[in-house]
């Protein structure tokens, strides 16, 4: 059980939805007639930055495919 909680695609998930409130966040920021630019950069760079790792364990968890 304790395994499953710290499993690499359970990890993917939880980083996918933190991905996805990211994106909703910047969205509703975009609309806003104020804007809070650095924030809004920082948002995307950590959303980048989540990107990132998405793809990394996204990798590790799909075999190569023989040649």
């Amino acid at each position: 059980m304790d395994s499953n909680l710290h499993s690499p695609q359970r990890r993917l998930i939880e980083l996918r939805m933190e991905h996805a409130d990211l994106d909703a966040m910047i969205d509703r920021l975009g609309h806003e007639t104020v804007v809070d630019e650095l924030m809004v950069r920082r948002l995307k760079k950590r959303r980048l930055v989540l990107r990132d790792e998405i793809v990394r364990l996204e990798n590790e968890l799909t075999p190569d495919e023989p040649a």
